[in-house]
């Protein structure tokens, strides 16, 4: 993964990014080796040369399935890659032949179904798109062609889908190798069941999955000879014992725990649990609930899990027994005692907790206690027992849970392996490895060290394998490789495990001595590698030590290495457990040997894990490993996001980029000839022109690049690191400067046009702009000679203006002048006038007013005196006027009100009258009372009247003073009772006129629905005449059909099955027609009515009637051999019509068969068919007996009536097990060995029309039964050999040649037509395969019917093919592949109107999928497609699932052009995920029908009427008497 050098400006790279890990920019500046680059996220970055990769400019906008066709294999191509995938729900990539699974978070059901199974079943590897299905399947094909083992690696950290991708590889497994469940639950199902209780016993919650494996587990699937699972082996790694006792926020300790917490009432009473919180084990930390999970209910599946894989109710108990033993002995709390290092139990909660874990364990409370705080030391003096401190004392608490959980766990495993069961016998398997992947965390301890050091392990097994593949890729391609280095890990394993200076050896040591502890430890791992390049020491810390991993390096704590490492049980607890009088609980504690010593009292976790992983290494040495590597791509544990930091710190500790390294070391970059020379070409255009072959046109282009190191193979170019950026860089240049080109032509062409433009603008413009300027110059002398001709005009009124107004001013000046003396002459003579005057007259008023003020004064003084007499009278008058002209006014409002209601009450009256005529006594009475009011109304009126008159007599009466009289209040409260009364009467009024307009509007409503109700019950009347026409006809036919039931039940209950005897049997004669008994023909025979045989038995007494029968029968038993020996030649066809089924038919209807309780002629028919078909195997021969059978059931169709079908009782029909294989068994039966002939009155021959139809008896109705099941076996066999001979062909047609496209990129002209007849060479086979059977079929006569049936479901099964081939294969998914099959469908279009819409039917619209599809992949402009367009428009058929698929796969290697738009494939994303919500199937694939798609009705009603006449007689029979009724012709 070395930088590139072929660096220029304007180059797409890759440059590292503290938050993306990588993102892509281009160069802008070049100084030296410093770079400055243009990020597409704005920013603009200044780094090294040696620090950036090439970005692929030309990568396909969806990703390759295959990392080793990438064309630069670094980090962040790598990256950019699954990205890329993963953004369209791609979740598997492969890397060779590594396949990297990234967890999707959400249900992806299509990738997982039975359909997906069947397309990737003994597909190549690489050929359909990446998958767990074809790893496992790859895996199953090398154990059953080459008999070895095969082993499939999976892993990944917690969370990344581990567990869910060994279920799918066990799933593919069974479906390949499954077993019938004839002996009860098999072996795959065992294993898959097992998998819900040990992840109840082996999964806990951790910071980054809620169901995370604590422990390592190898699957080993055994097979059988046949490949069939015969067994299977669980075993296990490392279990986190430590858990047990110590877990943190937010993490849960192991999900029993708090399964068993919330399980029945009943269940936690037996164990006297409570809730998860009160117990020390588990509330150390806050998560006790996980989200969306039901404990409760988890808790019931467990026990039926439990069920499932073979652990008894007992044992059950005693688990859960153990578990709340547990978490009971975690509470258990010490105290410091009376001596010194002694403890006692804290408290009575203690107490308590102590006595129900012994009771739970079936053990002694004193025992147990004294156990945990205890200990005896056996010296050879004496045994001294010593107490422990209370912190001691907590040690060997939780050292005897985690101890009991230990073995508890292992117990399960051992259980499940002993019910599912191991086959001695079996000789190859297939392993699955579900491991802990590489872990670090800011604090790790012991389990972290363990969990790498088994990566570490698979690392190197990894490192080798890939390095086979390398060199195998190498050698097949027939290169040197020989200077290949390999990248080994060996070191890093050396520092952990070597003896007897590993760092596990040193820990096993330590834990020897007594007085060891943390620091010892430490500081002797640094005394002992102190140059180690692999081992750091920390600065800051002395109990701690880094390790430099293949993944990084990782920093452990050394505190409780010694602690965890301990795996011996303390005899204390040995002693207690193996006294319980639990037997589960002994079982898990068996006796130590006797003759252990001393030294073997000591077990490291290290050394027996170091034991268990060499034993799985040997496992897997001898295996054929395959990898997957499941990727979590982010932290939240949500779909759609993609974290390229964690993606990256995966793939480091998956080994993925140590993966790409070692390819890096060789030759990372890989091209077939053909890739090779369409992406280079253009830098030796001459290699193209078609005179050498690819390998030397490559080799050629190379030399002339001046590439050293590389080489080529048999079929592709290997270059080494770097090269293919130099070629790209080249390849560049040679672009830009073609494009340098065309831009500079282009830019000419554009100049030189927009030059001819601009200058015939410019003539245009200057013409127009010297017309106006002329007509501005003329407008300007214009207006020229209009201001002088004004000038003159207005300077001459000037002048004659000034002088005028001078004038007028001089002559209003001089008579102004005058005018001023006159005034004040005139104002003077006028003061002294009105100064005499004014004197005259002042005196004249000062008199004048003195006698004025008396008069007033003695006027005013009267006024007031008379005003306040008259101030009274009248305000007695005002008094009396005012109550007689209110009481008027009252009366006036009154009578109008009065009639008004009255008019408005006849009004609503006649309206009521005319709506509702049930109400008309409501208004009768409501007019009654009217008129009672109006009488009251005029009384009252009178009344006042005369009021008014006597009032007015007292008001003439009274005096002055009036006074208000009682009277006038009475008439008031009167006035006011009316009003009151009338308003009533008015809200009364408009009640009615609301209910009235209420009926109104319910009569409109009511009318309305009449009307809607009118038109459909007219449409109801018309559907159900149609419907009793359809029920009559169904009722005639299933009258039919339960009779035909009724008769064949009744005859095979009644039926004896060895028949009656012969002389019991009704005797029936042949007699010749003569004048005396019928109409006479030419020798022909009939057979005597019941009646006829009466009157000749009676005439013939004498005769014996044994020998005459005996004879009938001998020669109606050759006439049956003599037609089955000339049914079983070749017959043909007369006249377009089968002979054989002709002949059959006429025969059966002369002697009468139909009718006969018993005969052997049908079976025997039946097994000449049978054995015909059987023998002959060609399509030929099934071609004619497929007309022949068609022909003789539709006769029989419209011959048979069952007997019975007018008087029986209908009955339900019997369930339809009429299959194939159903009937066949029937037909094939023995019949009786003889049968009665019941004969019918009048003939049966004639044309169809004219007969009418058989009372049919049961033979005859099995007989139908049993054609009807060998013309759906004939045609099925016809239509599977069909899809037999076209299937391998489909295979090469849903993708073109490579070699046949390349011939077509560059112009090679000689060889193009050649290539093109190469490219619908295998259409044109299939078209030829169609034409033989249509021209077989033709030549039969085989009714068109069923052969439109038989090319419309083959073409249904080319576009299943087809379509489900395109949808899992992306190199299929290309522009250039999508016109090839278009051209091939093409072929096919063109043979259905060969064959005609007779013979063809509708069979082209059954390729509707694979032709829209086609036509997506080969439209342009695709990114401007909206999904209304691609839905509605170009592919209607097509379901949102299947054009995600193909709109996410597309790639266009002709044009280079894009699929659609990233808005439709977000909206595509969004309907799919509301469809997986709905429940609605979510498979893209489609499904082949294979069932028969007609009925016998369907055959009658599609042929023509068949005349039964009209036929030649073989020449095998034609001279026989006995089939002289064939001669005969029909009118």
């Amino acid at each position: 993964m070395a930088a590139p050098v072929n660096i220029i400006v304007g180059s797409h790279v890759w440059v590292e990014d503290s938050a993306l890990a990588w993102v892509d920019g281009e160069v802008t500046r070049i100084n030296g080796q410093e770079l400055h680059v243009h990020t597409t996220k704005g920013k603009t970055i200044v780094t090294n040369v040696s620090k950036v990769f090439p970005k692929d400019t030309e990568a396909p906008p969806g990703g390759v399935d295959d990392m080793t066709r990438l064309s630069y294999l670094h980090e962040p191509g790598v990256l950019q890659n699954l990205a890329t995938r993963y953004e369209l729900n791609e979740i598997y990539t492969y890397t060779g032949n590594i396949l990297i699974a990234i967890n999707p978070f959400q249900r992806l059901p299509h990738l997982y179904d039975t359909h997906m199974m069947e397309q990737y079943k003994g597909a190549g590897f690489g050929e359909l798109s990446p998958h767990v299905f074809a790893v496992a399947d790859v895996a199953y094909r090398a154990m059953i062609n080459e008999g070895k083992s095969n082993s499939i690696l999976v892993s990944g950290e917690s969370g990344a889908g581990k567990t869910e991708t060994t279920k799918m590889l066990m799933r593919y497994l069974a479906y390949l190798g499954g077993r019938s469940g004839v002996e009860g639950r098999t072996v795959e199902q065992q294993v898959l069941e097992s998998n819900p209780v040990l992840e109840a016993f082996g999964n806990a919650k951790t910071v980054r999955n809620n169901n995370s494996s604590r422990f390592g587990k190898f699957v080993e699937i055994q097979f059988d000879k046949s490949g069939r699972i015969s067994g299977a082996a669980i075993r296990t790694y490392l279990l986190e014992r430590s858990r047990v006792c110590q877990i943190s926020d937010p993490e849960r300790n192991y999900h029993c725990f708090y399964l068993l917490c919330a399980a029945p009432p009943e269940v936690r009473e037996k164990f006297k649990l409570e809730s998860p919180q009160s117990y020390h084990y588990l509330n150390q930390s806050k998560s006790i609930e996980l989200e969306g999970v039901s404990d409760a209910h988890e808790y019931l599946a467990t026990r039926r899990a439990m069920d499932i894989v073979g652990i008894s109710e007992e044992e059950q108990d005693a688990i859960f027994r153990v578990v709340a033993a547990i978490l009971h002995l975690g509470n258990i709390e010490f105290a410091k005692g009376v001596e010194i290092d002694s403890s006692v139990l804290k408290d009575g909660k203690s107490r308590f907790h102590l006595n129900v874990t012994a009771e739970l364990l079936m053990c002694d409370a004193k025992s147990l206690e004294d156990a945990l705080i205890k200990r005896v030391m056996i010296t050879p003096e004496e045994v001294i027992t010593r107490t422990l401190d209370p912190e001691a004392a907590l040690g060997s608490r939780d050292a005897l849970a985690k101890t009991i959980y230990s073995r508890l766990f292992d117990w399960i495993v051992e259980k499940i392996n002993n019910s599912i069961g191991q086959d001695p016998n079996s000789k190859s398997l297939i392993g699955v490895l579900d491991i802990y992947g590489f872990e670090s965390f800011k604090h790790n301890s012991f389990e972290q060290f363990c969990i790498n050091f088994t990566n570490e392990k698979l690392q190197q097994h990894f490192n080798q394998h890939v390095f086979k593949m390398e060199q195998e890729e190498y050698t097949k391609e027939a290169i040197n490789w020989s200077y290949i280095e390999f990248v080994d890990n060996q070191d890093v394993l050396d520092l952990i495990e070597k003896k007897p200076g590993g760092i596990i050896a040193l820990l096993d040591e330590a834990c020897m001595f007594p007085k060891s502890t943390h620091e010892t430890f430490a500081q002797k791992l640094y005394q002992t590698f102190p140059k180690n390049r692999r081992f750091i020491k920390p600065k800051l810390s002395r109990t701690s030590f880094t390790i430099s991993h293949y993944a990084g390096e990782v920093t452990y704590l050394a505190d409780l290495f010694l602690d965890k490492n301990k795996d011996y049980v303390v005899a204390e607890h040995q002693d207690l457990l193996t006294a319980s009088r639990c037997p589960f609980v002994v079982g898990l504690f068996p006796p130590l040997p006797v003759e252990s010593s001393k030294s073997s009292k000591f077990s490291s976790i290290g050394s027996r894990f170091k034991l268990q992983l060499q034993s799985l290494m040997e496992t897997l040495s001898t295996t054929e490993p395959h990898y997957i590597r499941c990727v979590k791509p982010n932290n939240v544990l949500k779909p759609a996001i993609f974290e390229n930091i964690n993606i990256i710190q995966q793939l480091r500790c998956g080994g993925v980029l140590e993966a790409i390294r070692i390819s890096c070391a060789g030759y990372p970059t890989r091209r077939t000839f053909d890739e090779f020379l369409l992406r280079f070409g253009v830098l030796y255009p001459d290699v193209l022109d078609g005179k050498y072959d690819e390998k030397v046109a490559c080799q050629m282009l190379l030399d002339k690049m001046g590439i050293k190191g590389y080489q080529i193979g048999k079929t592709k170019v290997f270059l080494r690191a770097g090269q293919m950026a130099e070629l790209d860089a080249r390849r560049a240049e040679v672009l830009g400067n073609a494009a340098r080109i065309i831009q500079r032509q282009m830019r000419t062409y554009m100049a030189h046009k927009e030059y001819i433009l601009i200058r015939k603008a410019a003539i245009q413009l200057q013409a127009c702009w010297r017309a106006l300027s002329a007509c501005k110059q003329f407008e300007i002398l214009r207006r020229e000679a209009a201001a002088v001709k004004i000038q003159k005009h207005f300077r001459c009124f000037v002048a004659s203006k000034s002088y005028q107004t001078l004038r007028t001013s001089a002559i209003n000046l001089q008579t102004g002048l005058r005018a001023m003396t006159a005034r004040d002459e005139f104002r003077h003579r006028k003061q002294t006038k009105a100064a005499v005057f004014i004197q005259a007259h002042y005196r004249c008023h000062k008199a004048y007013s003195y006698y004025k003020s008396l008069q007033k004064a003695t006027l005013y003084t009267q006024c007031c005196w008379r005003r306040r007499v008259a101030r009274k009278e009248l305000r007695a008058l005002k008094m009396a006027a005012r109550e007689t002209g209110a009481l008027k006014e009252a009366k006036d409002k009154l009578e109008k009100r009065v009639e008004e209601l009255t008019w408005r009450l006849q009004l609503e009256k006649r309206l009521r009258s005319e709506l509702e005529e049930t109400k008309a006594q409501e208004t009768a009475k409501l007019q009654d009372a009217l008129r009672m009011m109006q009488i009251q109304i005029d009384e009252a009126n009178a009344k006042v009247i005369k009021e008014r008159e006597a009032a007015r007599k007292a008001i003439e009466e009274a005096p002055p003073v009036v006074k208000e009289t009682p009277v006038i209040v009475q008439d008031t409260e009167k006035i006011d009772a009316l009003t009151a009364e009338v308003g009533s009467l008015k809200a009364l009024l408009l009640t009615q006129k609301q209910e009235v307009e209420e009926a109104r509007k319910s009569l409109i409503e009511a009318d309305a629905r009449n009307a809607d109700l009118i038109k459909k019950f007219e449409d109801v009347e018309k559907r159900a005449e149609q419907l009793q026409e359809s029920n009559q006809r169904l009722e005639e036919k299933l009258s039919n059909m339960e009779s035909e039931n009724q008769v064949l039940r009744q005859q095979a209950l009644t039926m004896s099955p060895t028949g009656k005897s012969i002389s019991a049997r009704p005797r029936t004669m042949i007699i010749q027609r003569t004048p005396e008994n019928g109409n006479v023909q030419n020798g022909e025979t009939r057979v005597a009515t019941p009646e006829t045989t009466l009157v000749l038995s009676n005439s013939r007494e004498p005769e014996s009637e044994e020998k005459p029968q005996k004879s009938l029968n001998e020669k109606q038993q050759e006439n049956q051999d003599l037609l089955i020996k000339c049914i079983t030649q070749d017959l043909g066809f007369s006249s377009g019509k089968p002979v054989a089924a002709l002949l059959i038919y006429k025969s059966l209807l002369h002697w009468r068969s139909f009718e006969v309780e018993r005969t052997t002629v049908f079976d025997r028919i039946i097994q000449t068919i049978a054995s015909a078909i059987e023998v002959h195997d060609s399509n030929d021969v099934l071609g004619y007996w497929l007309c022949n059978t068609s022909t003789l059931l539709t006769l029989l169709q419209h011959t048979l009536k069952a007997s019975g079908a007018t008087h029986m009782t209908p009955q339900r029909r019997r369930s339809s097990s009429a299959s194939l294989f159903g009937r066949m068994s029937q037909g094939l039966r023995a019949s009786p060995q003889s049968a009665g002939l019941s004969f019918l009155n009048g003939r049966v021959l004639g044309r169809l029309d004219d007969l009418r139809q058989v009372e049919a008896k049961y033979p005859a109705l099995l007989f139908k039964q049993q054609l009807t099941a060998f013309l759906e076996k004939i045609y099925g066999m016809i239509r599977d050999n069909l899809k037999k001979e076209i299937s391998p062909l489909l295979g090469l047609c849903i993708q073109a040649p490579r070699t046949s496209r390349a011939s077509l990129v560059k112009g090679r002209s000689q060889a193009n037509a050649v290539a093109q007849q190469a490219l619908i060479a295998h259409w044109q086979s299939i078209v030829k395969s169609l034409d033989n059977y249509l021209k077989t079929m033709k030549a039969n006569f085989v009714p068109p019917f069923l052969v439109r049936k038989v090319f419309t479901q083959i073409f249904s099964f080319i576009n299943v093919q087809l379509f489900n081939s395109l949808l899992l294969r992306r190199e299929c998914c290309s522009f250039s592949n999508g016109e090839y099959v278009k051209s091939g469908l093409a072929e096919l279009e063109q043979w259905c109107c060969y064959a005609t819409e007779e013979y063809a039917g509708t069979a082209w619209d059954e390729l509707k999928h694979i032709r829209q599809a086609v036509g997506f992949l080969v439209i342009h402009q695709k990114p401007k497609k909206t999904l209304n367009e691609i839905t509605n428009e170009l592919c209607p058929v097509l379901s949102i699932q299947q054009l995600y698929r193909i709109s996410t796969m597309y790639w266009d290697d002709k044009y280079g052009t894009h699929s659609v738009s990233s808005e439709v494939i977000s909206s595509m994303r969004v309907m799919m995920t509301e469809d997986s919500n709905n429940a609605v199937s979510s498979s893209f694939l489609l499904d082949d029908d294979s069932s028969i798609p007609f009925s016998v009705d369907d055959i009658s009603k599609s042929m023509p009427q068949v005349e039964v006449g009209d036929i030649e007689p073989p020449p095998l029979i034609r001279e026989n008497s006995g089939f002289v009724f064939l001669h005969q012709r029909t009118e």
